[in-house]
């Protein structure tokens, strides 16, 4: 089977994720991270979701799912023990739908993530191998360590001090250019953000 890569807006859409156990709660605290208003479906949910609850972070269905459970949701996605649960919530979903043990029967694949701030990496196998997704994952997180979040956001703030301050435009895409080189990605690996803050700022006066 074959995917489209996609980064969804779900700011303010409503979700609704089936299943409360480990594998739900990473779903649904992405969901959530992403802006979208979610509703599980669970007899029981684990401690962290609890936690989320309380907060009114999510809304709870205390009970097993039931035909029009979907109504109105934009995405959902299904984490039971059930195999015929699963199913008929692939039948049931009328938009986007993950069946997280049986990819095939759903629309769509939740991809391996490394996430930096600003910075969002995804890895995905085509659901060929997920524990390969998970290995490259850790590589990647290795080589992007949280330095990347940190200068990102600094080069956000970079950007439009140049749009300003250098109007020759070749010679602004040149600067902007040299700020993503291999060479200064080895810097910040080693001594961080702030000597290259400090460099910016001085070409930037």
């Amino acid at each position: 089977m074959k995917y489209y890569p996609v980064y969804l807006n779900l700011t303010d859409k409503k979700a609704v994720v089936i299943g409360g156990g480990k594998v739900a709660e990473r779903k649904v605290l992405t969901l959530i991270n992403a802006g979208a208003k979610v509703k599980v479906i669970s007899p029981g949910i684990t401690k962290t979701l609890e936690k989320v609850k309380k907060k009114g972070a999510l809304t709870h269905i205390k009970r097993h799912y039931r035909k029009g459970d979907l109504k109105d949701s934009f995405i959902v996605i299904a984490g039971t023990s059930s195999a015929e649960t699963n199913t008929k919530i692939a039948r049931d979903a009328k938009y986007l739908v993950n069946i997280i043990d049986t990819p095939t029967e759903g629309n769509f694949i939740a991809p391996s993530i490394v996430k930096r701030g600003p910075l969002t990496i995804a890895i995905s196998t085509e659901g060929c191998s997920p524990a390969v997704s998970k290995a490259i994952r850790k590589e990647i997180e290795k080589l992007y360590g949280r330095e990347f979040a940190d200068y990102l956001r600094l080069l956000g703030k970079t950007r439009v001090k140049a749009l300003k301050k250098i109007k020759d435009v070749k010679e602004r895409e040149q600067f902007l250019k040299g700020l993503a080189s291999e060479k200064l990605f080895s810097s910040l690996r080693k001594k961080g953000v702030a000597p290259l803050s400090k460099k910016i700022s001085s070409r930037l006066r």
